[in-house]
């Protein structure tokens, strides 16, 4: 279960294009995240988490074995979400059911709720997506509801649901 969760670096292009050009990654988060997932696309996304670092979001990518395997984030809200953020986060197949993403959603979420004023940090897994939901849980999220047809993906309604944890939830 070594890893290591650290700021994003221009040279982990290659790295995480390659772990992000999976289907089966893409197939369960927003259609933003493109497939297939070029090196050009890694670029992109590394500069926009290197940018807009600070009061607004922490993104880090999700180092395994010396590369970047994976990335995960915290994006605060506004208006009156201001005292919550969102989570989002995945992983490079190879490493999943290893624990890695339950302890990289718990490191996150401390820094978050040390760096940031919010009380509330939420996710919204595809209710099909059994793994995801498991590592909220373990992480010690609760799933306050689901959403019925809430996502439209790839031609078909999809339920999601909501997990938050709160600040005193720690």
């Amino acid at each position: 279960m070594d890893f290591t969760l650290r700021p994003w670096r221009a040279s982990d292009a290659p790295a995480l294009a390659e772990a992000a050009d999976n289907p089966r990654i893409a197939a369960n988060l927003r259609n933003a995240f493109p497939s297939p997932y070029t090196c050009a696309d890694a670029q992109g996304f590394i500069r926009d988490c290197l940018e807009r670092e600070g009061p607004r979001q922490m993104c880090r990518a999700i180092e395994v074995d010396g590369a970047a395997a994976g990335s995960i984030g915290v994006f605060l809200g506004a208006d009156v979400y201001e005292k919550s953020a969102e989570l989002g986060y995945w992983l490079a197949e190879p490493y999943w059911n290893r624990g890695i993403l339950t302890a990289a959603v718990r490191e996150i979420c401390r820094a978050a709720f040390a760096a940031f004023d919010i009380v509330r940090i939420y996710a919204e897994p595809f209710a099909h997506n059994l793994a995801s939901r498991r590592v909220l849980e373990k992480a010690g999220f609760t799933c306050e509801g689901v959403m019925r047809r809430g996502v439209w993906k790839n031609g078909q309604f999809h339920d999601y649901c909501m997990y938050a944890l709160l600040r005193d939830g720690l």
